[in-house]
């Protein structure tokens, strides 16, 4: 095997530059070049990114993906557990002296403003501590605020603890988003991370099944039930915790930060096990990168590299989380009231009609995945946000015309979604992977609290009035507008999307750290 780390070696080949990938995608795929030098730095030449793309899937992946990505499920969870268990807060006897609309107005917008604020928080320190410490810091504040949840006593504590649970959640987001496609083999890299982030909605599964269970006062005591759902979220995420410990530091931020050695090492043992599990030798890796070592980078040089070096792909990435996050707004905001209103279903159970629709969300990257991969970024992702968003126009046709039941709208809404989820999952993909190394958790930290913000503050103010005015066209129109948005941020994937698929991180887009000439 090739030494990986070679003090003060001269510029080594660019990141891979002879794969398959690379040549395959001609010059719409090559990687947008650029250095930012030091001066009398020695520099680091490693095959590391290469070995680790030229994989196979092993157990070793599986440990990652359960460790890393599971979260996603304490994340829908969360959300669908409190939207349903608001009317039994705001009841007497529930032991907290709260109304329903706190609920789901103050504590939901809290919920948000955290997940904002932990993204740009722990975004930042994910880029400079590291990938391992902060994907096992956000966790534990996230149990911490979830356990003190549970024993809220006062509105205001509730109130605190949802946002800190938020913060926690919302730093998972760039942490873990930036460890799985640095340890992820490029072939595999859009299915999986598609998988995972379409996992939230196996938590929205559970969580509507859980609170007609939880809520059920033959079962469980009024004031005791609503609590015992977030504990359960606790003991889930402890689970999740014992399996994380072992997940390590991602190899590709080692030897940016001047760690070469030991991402050589970590990388050894990863090949030692893969290879003790198949029996067969590995591939010999293909590619090298020079690096200079650089503890940080600035907030101006990261706001330019995203927003003026990448323009083109922070377009593509505020457009593609804008789009989705009105969409969902348009379909899932007031979903409860508009079955209610419109189609006389008791509250009771609506649970049920949601359990179907986020069904349709799950299948929708776990079937889909794949093509991401094979089939290319582009006609995948902008087809599936064109897809949706037609789909979604015809939806509003039908309901405005008053063919549909409870039945066949939450049908129309299963369709539409299991395509949107591929898509909006696939947002997550792309802002993880079309930006340098070194602002990676920056990146998707940003636009994350893009789309938070857009789907948390500004999706209410549109569709509020809309779907709970009682009017059928008003509810038709917050369809269209999500419709609109969803086909626009398609449109700008067709012209903007990058072809990553199969493709390794540094050849996306160079490391800012990267030598001259690599």
């Amino acid at each position: 095997m090739k030494p990986n780390d070679k003090a003060g070696a001269g510029n080594g080949g660019g990141a891979a530059p002879g794969t398959t990938a690379d040549r395959n995608t001609g010059n719409a795929g090559r990687a947008d070049k650029h250095t930012t030098p030091t001066a009398n730095t020695p520099t680091i030449t490693t095959d590391v990114p290469a070995r680790l793309d030229r994989l196979p899937w092993s157990r070793w992946h599986w440990m990652v993906v359960i460790g890393l990505g599971t979260v996603w499920i304490l994340d829908g969870l969360e959300v669908t557990v409190v939207g349903n268990i608001a009317g039994r807060l705001s009841e007497q006897g529930s032991g907290l002296p709260i109304s329903s609309a706190q609920v789901t107005g103050v504590a939901a917008a809290l919920y948000v403003a955290g997940a904002c604020s932990g993204a740009l928080f722990f975004g930042r320190l994910t880029d400079l501590f590291g990938r391992k410490k902060l994907f096992l810091i956000t966790l534990a504040v996230y149990l911490a605020a979830t356990a003190l949840t549970a024993v809220s006593f006062s509105s205001w504590w509730f109130f605190v603890f949802r946002f800190l649970t938020g913060f926690g959640i919302g730093g998972e987001y760039a942490a873990i988003n930036s460890a799985v496609d640095e340890l992820i083999p490029s072939a595999y890299r859009g299915r999986v991370d598609l998988l995972i982030n379409g996992s939230f909605w196996l938590g929205a599964i559970g969580g509507s099944l859980l609170s007609i269970v939880m809520l059920n006062t033959a079962i469980f005591p009024m004031n005791v039930g609503w609590r015992l759902t977030f504990a359960l979220g606790v003991v889930l995420g402890l689970v999740i915790l014992l399996v994380r410990r072992h997940v390590p530091e991602s190899p590709r931020w080692l030897f940016i930060h001047g760690r070469g050695e030991e991402a050589d090492r970590l990388v050894a043992s990863i090949e030692k096990q893969i290879t003790d599990e198949k029996g067969a030798p590995l591939p010999e890796p293909e590619g090298e990168i020079t690096i200079h070592p650089r503890k940080s980078i600035g907030f101006t040089e990261i706001a330019r590299t995203v927003f003026s070096r990448y323009r083109r792909r922070a377009i593509l990435g505020l457009a593609l989380f804008v789009g989705q996050a009105f969409l969902y707004n348009a379909v899932t905001f007031g979903f409860g009231a508009i079955l209610t209103a419109f189609f006389d279903v008791p509250t009771a159970s609506t649970g049920y009609y949601f359990a179907v629709m986020a069904a349709g969300n799950f299948l929708g990257p776990l079937l889909l995945g794949k093509l991401f991969d094979t089939a290319g970024r582009r006609i995948m992702i902008s087809g599936t946000y064109l897809l949706s968003g037609a789909l979604l126009f015809a939806t509003a046709w039908l309901f405005s015309a008053g063919h549909l039941t409870a039945t066949t709208l939450t049908a129309c809404w299963c369709v539409v979604l299991f395509f949107a989820s591929a898509g909006a999952s696939s947002a997550y993909l792309t802002v993880s992977e079309i930006f340098p190394m070194e602002t990676r958790a920056m990146a998707i930290a940003f636009f994350y609290a893009v789309g938070t913000a857009a789907g948390g503050i500004s999706g209410p103010l549109v569709f509020a009035g809309l779907t709970e005015s009682g009017v059928v066209a008003d509810t038709a129109l917050a369809f269209c507008i999500g419709a609109t948005l969803m086909c626009l941020a398609g449109l700008t994937a067709a012209l903007l999307a990058v072809r990553a698929e199969r493709r390794s991180l540094e050849s996306i887009a160079s490391p800012l750290s990267s030598a001259p000439g690599t």
